[in-house]
C-alpha cells in the first residue's frame, strides 16, 4: 500500500494483501461492458481490502467506475473477471447486510419519514412485532434528528432532511456495510458539513464499515481513515491510498491548523488533477 511520504511518485496499483481477519476484500476485479462500438472496459485490475469498521472514502474524476466498484460491493453489479468478498463470502446479489445511501435520497415520495424507514424495518426483520419495527424507526429518525419531521413526507423536506431519512433508513437495518454514493453532493456547503459531523459521530458510535464515493478532498481527508484514489478511465485502477493520520474523534478546526492536512491535501490534488488529469486533446 502506498501512503503519502512527502515526495511525488509514481502511482502503482495496490496488491492485495491477504490476511485473515480481512472483512471486506475485492480481488483482481475487471468489469467490462459490450456497446456497439465493441467492449468498454471501465475497471481493471482493481485490488482492495478493507478491515472490519474502517472508514474508506473513493475519490476520483468523473468516470473513472467508482461507482461501478461500489455497485458489486453493493451486489447490484456482478465483476466480468474477479470476485468481491464479504467475510470470504462471495457477493452475487443485494442483500441488507449491505445498504446504499444515494445523492439522490430515493424515497418514495407517497410516504411519510417514518413509514419510508418502516418498510426497510420490515423487510429486514419481518420476524419482530409492530411494536419493535416502530421503536427501531423511532430510535433512528431521533438519531438524525428527525422526530419532529418523521410524519412529513418527502416533499415538506428540505435536501438534508431528506438525505437524514436515507440514512436512518441505511442504518436501521443495521447493515454490515454502508455504501454512500456522493450522498451530500447536492447540499449546500452548510448543510453538508453539518451532515459530515453527524455522519461521523453514528460511525464513531455503531462503527459499521463505510465506503463512500466523493468528489470532495476535504470531506475525504475530515471522514475516512483512508483515501482510495482511482485512476482515470476507461481501463480505471485504484492509483494510490492515502492513510489520513488524524486522530478520532476529529475536529474539523484543530485539522485544518495542522500542516500535514495541507500536505495530503495538495498531494491528492497533485495526483488527480496533475499526474491524473483529463487530456483535452
Amino acid at each position: 500500500m502506498q501512503t503519502l511520504n512527502g515526495q511525488t511518485t509514481t502511482a502503482q496499483p495496490i496488491q492485495v494483501n491477504l490476511q485473515r481477519d480481512t472483512f471486506l476484500n475485492i480481488q483482481d476485479v475487471s468489469k467490462v461492458y459490450a456497446t456497439p462500438k465493441g467492449p468498454y472496459t471501465v475497471l481493471e485490475g482493481v485490488n482492495l481490502t478493507v478491515q472490519e469498521g474502517e472508514f474508506i472514502c473513493i475519490i476520483g474524476h468523473s468516470g473513472c467506475g467508482k461507482t461501478t466498484l461500489l455497485n458489486m460491493v453493493s451486489g447490484f453489479a456482478q465483476p466480468t473477471k474477479g470476485v468481491v468478498l464479504l467475510q470470504d463470502q462471495q457477493i452475487t446479489q443485494p442483500g441488507p447486510d449491505r445498504m446504499v445511501v444515494f445523492q439522490n435520497y430515493s424515497l418514495l415520495p407517497w410516504k411519510t419519514a417514518f413509514e419510508n424507514v418502516y418498510l426497510a424495518v420490515k423487510a429486514a426483520f419481518p420476524e419482530k412485532s409492530k411494536a419493535e419495527k416502530t421503536a427501531i424507526v423511532t430510535e433512528h429518525l431521533e438519531l438524525v434528528g428527525l422526530t419532529e419531521a418523521a410524519h412529513k413526507r418527502p416533499h415538506q423536506l428540505s435536501g438534508g432532511m431528506k438525505q437524514r431519512v436515507a440514512i436512518a433508513r441505511a442504518l436501521a437495518i443495521r447493515p454490515q456495510v454502508l455504501i454512500l454514493d456522493e450522498p451530500f453532493g447536492a447540499l449546500d456547503a452548510i448543510t453538508k458539513e453539518e451532515l459530515q459531523e453527524e455522519l461521523l459521530q453514528i460511525w464513531q458510535d455503531h462503527r459499521c464499515t463505510v465506503l463512500m464515493i466523493t468528489h470532495d478532498i476535504d470531506e475525504a481527508l475530515f471522514l475516512a481513515d483512508r483515501l482510495v484514489m482511482m485512476t482515470n478511465g476507461p481501463a480505471a485502477n485504484i492509483g494510490e491510498i492515502l492513510d489520513i493520520p488524524f486522530r478520532r474523534p476529529r475536529n474539523r478546526a484543530q485539522m485544518t491548523e495542522d500542516p500535514k492536512y495541507y500536505e495530503l491535501r495538495n498531494y491528492a490534488l497533485d495526483f488527480l488533477f496533475r499526474r491524473y488529469a483529463h487530456d483535452d486533446d
